[in-house]
């Protein structure tokens, strides 16, 4: 992972392939941000001039680069689009600084060290700049044997434009200050969660089956002081887990339960975490039409942030205990495949009409959001790439938070927003339960067609235990980007959530929620 570090140095004197300073959009042209006040100098206070005479506008996440004057160490000048220039007095928002640093850090790919001097007038903003740039600088190249031009000799080149930026250099953050290194610290740990989740979305099916994942996850568990405990196909048939069983059923890749727990010896409360880890989803017997199967490998991106949530209270220490369900499983067709119409009776104990066994998220979820009701933790957050129609909802950005609780699910929002993650609150109509009817079982697997993601959240609901305040992220949307990157977002896997639920488990431990 690329290595954060803090100076105090100049951005004149430090030596780095490039100096990455902040361009605010002005009202009469760029606005060259602070920070950047020697590499202004260098140019003879003309920078911004410059910049303009280049066509840079200040514009959010427009990059441009620039031969640096003598007066600097740096060979290269890089400005980064900051957006608006902010109103007096107000300092640019932690997402505008995250989302710059990420496209800087993007834009030196292949390079050695990276001198960022954005913005950092407070630990906070360095917060968002560190985060930024280590998670902009993410790159997924397990499975590259060529050398960057297609000669595919198994070597890399030092030039090699796919291998992330090595070095984050944070000019102005003050690296005796306890604050500014408690940020680093917590960004360098979080970014290298995130990553992992990321990793783990990326990696393909015929690798990460089930039995890989939990294996992953008990790697990881040695490594952090973390308990983890794996019920295989055999315990789950024995215990009853028949949402699990049997969505996994149909594949030569059994499922499995995982259970990791993290434990704080002055924690007050316990946050138990959810994740749909469908590692691959076909559709079963319902199968997805053309098109739509290419990227199932992402169905686990729930479990992946479970999972790196976990590790990453771990690592900050944070004064909570934290339990993560990973419900892995893999949704294949075959001839022991569930088929629309069977009846499977839930680790809870209520049947279930699977009337379409491409609804299987909701499924395995339900087995563990039974078995973590069951330790009675204070709250509990599942977390899944559940619906399609959460996108139709949302976009591809935005991840739906329904809850039995409103002011909790108001929490979950601020929280997210608070952690740099798009989300919006969503109601749980009651009026739509009863479209789940089943004239065979307790209830079926879908009901309407329309508010297809409210219904899941209410099936979901169904299997949280009495008292406990649940709230359910469906991240279809933004857990699996498609398009160019973006900020600090790559194409493929972007760890969605694992922000959300650190910020969530830093709260819990402060006691900023009942």
């Amino acid at each position: 992972m690329t290595a954060l570090t803090l100076s105090s140095s100049s951005a004149a004197t430090l030596r780095a392939d490039a100096v990455v300073i902040g361009v605010a959009k002005g009202e009469k042209g760029p606005v060259v941000a602070s920070g950047a006040e020697a590499v202004d100098k260098a140019f003879d206070g003309k920078l911004a001039t410059v910049l303009e005479t280049l066509g840079a506008t200040g514009g959010e996440g427009e990059v441009t680069k620039l031969p640096a004057p003598s007066g600097l160490k740096a060979p290269v000048v890089l400005a980064v689009g900051l957006g608006d220039t902010p109103d007096k007095g107000e300092g640019y928002g932690a997402e505008a600084l995250r989302r710059a640093a990420g496209a800087a850090a993007r834009a030196l790919s292949g390079s050695k060290k990276g001198a960022f001097a954005l913005p950092v007038g407070s630990a906070a903003d360095a917060a968002a700049v560190a985060e930024g740039a280590l998670l902009g600088a993410y790159a997924f190249t397990a499975y590259r044997n060529s050398n960057g031009n297609g000669t595919g000799n198994g070597k890399k080149n030092a030039d090699d434009k796919t291998t992330p930026l090595a070095e984050v250099t944070l000019l102005g953050a003050k690296p005796r200050d306890k604050a500014f290194k408690a940020a680093a610290e917590r960004a360098t740990a979080l970014a290298a969660e995130v990553n992992r989740a990321r990793d783990l979305v990326n990696t393909p099916s015929n690798d990460l089956t089930p039995k890989a994942f939990a294996a992953a996850a008990q790697t990881a568990a040695k490594e952090h002081g973390l308990k983890a405990e794996v019920l295989d196909e055999k315990a789950l048939a024995k215990g009853g887990y028949g949402g699990l069983t049997g969505v996994g059923q149909g594949s030569a890749n059994p499922p499995r339960l995982v259970r990791l727990a993290y434990t704080h010896p002055k924690a007050k409360k316990t946050l138990a975490l959810v994740g749909k880890g469908i590692t691959y989803d076909s559709g079963g017997i319902s199968l997805k039409p053309a098109g739509h199967n290419e990227t199932m490998k992402c169905d686990m991106s729930g479990a992946a942030a479970v999972f790196a949530a976990v590790v990453a209270a771990a690592r900050l220490g944070l004064e909570v205990n934290v339990t993560g369900w990973l419900a892995l499983a893999e949704n294949m067709p075959s001839g022991s495949a569930t088929r629309p119409g069977d009846v499977l009776r839930m680790y809870s104990g209520k049947t279930v009409e699977v009337l379409n066994t491409d609804a299987e998220g909701r499924l395995v979820l339900a087995d563990a959001l039974t078995r973590a009701s069951e330790e009675k933790p204070h709250a509990i957050v599942d977390v899944a790439t559940l619906t399609g129609a959460m996108i139709l909802a949302l976009g591809n950005r935005t991840f739906g938070i329904m809850a039995n609780d409103e002011a909790f699910r108001t929490a979950v929002h601020g929280i997210a927003e608070e952690a740099g993650e798009q989300s919006w609150p969503m109601p749980l109509p009651k009026e739509l339960r009863k479209s789940m009817d089943s004239p065979v079982a307790d209830l079926a697997n879908i009901g309407e067609r329309a508010g297809g993601g409210l219904v899941a959240g209410l099936f979901l609901k169904e299997f949280v235990g009495d008292g406990i305040t649940w709230a359910h992220l469906d991240i279809a949307g933004p857990a699996f980007h498609e398009g160019a990157p973006f900020g600090y977002t790559p194409k493929g896997g972007t760890g969605s959530a694992v922000r959300t639920l650190v910020r969530l488990a830093e709260r819990t431990a402060a006691g900023d929620l009942a």
